[in-house]
């Protein structure tokens, strides 16, 4: 592995993208649902990925979308040591949709069960869980995605030789409007079948193609 890192070979082997009531999984639509709301689209995209996973219900929706994203990307992988395993997010409203329930329930009793999804990080502890991500751990909130920063930052964690495979990319929801954009990344070409170079253009095509890279 270190000798790959050398070379500056990194691999895009898993992506997956969550807007328009569309998901799609490694440039393949994988479900769509028109003219759903937000929460009715996520629990059809939940049914539909067979994910049996009660707690599912419990989370807020930005926690619901990053699972429902992460599972898109994180099937089939290659198991390795939990603290191998990164995870790099990062989104533009922070956790504003569960902070505006919180203050609405304000004047009555608010909930703890909201209250513990009053952190945009949340979402990154709910995957982590999920997939035995003990690795580094790290989200930024921006005003909108950013290639070029996720690209060095996610990088850098390969380059200091404790990560094996990242998860990395934007996760973000209020109101109706949602978006995640999720890379697996690893320095293994034949991690799976996509096996693109990680490279800012192709980033880029999927954060802003909804079907994903174009070249």
């Amino acid at each position: 592995m270190r000798a790959a890192l050398v070379k500056n070979e990194l691999y895009i082997n898993a992506v997956c993208r969550v807007t328009g009531n569309r998901a799609w999984k490694n440039g393949q639509l994988f479900y769509e649902q028109p003219g759903a709301a937000a929460d009715e689209f996520l629990v059809g995209l939940y049914r539909a990925l067979n994910l049996n996973y009660p707690k599912w219900y419990k989370m807020d929706r930005l926690s619901r979308l990053g699972v429902a994203a992460a599972e898109m990307v994180w099937e089939n992988y290659p198991d390795c040591r939990p603290f191998e395993k990164a995870i790099v997010l990062a989104n533009s409203h922070s956790s504003l949709d569960t902070d505006t329930r919180f203050v609405s329930q304000m004047q009555e009793i608010p909930s703890p069960a909201v209250f513990v999804y009053t952190l945009p990080n949340i979402v990154s502890g709910e995957i982590s869980i999920r997939h035995g991500l003990k690795g580094e751990q790290a989200f930024f909130v921006t005003e909108q995605p950013d290639p070029e920063f996720l690209h060095s930052y996610t990088r850098s964690l390969f380059a200091a030789g404790k990560t094996r495979v990242c998860l990395m990319g934007w996760i973000d929801i209020f109101g109706e409007q949602f978006n995640a954009t999720l890379y697996r990344i690893s320095a293994e070409s034949n991690d799976s079948v996509l096996s693109m170079e990680f490279t800012i253009e192709n980033l880029y095509q999927y954060f802003y193609h909804e079907q994903g890279a174009v070249s």
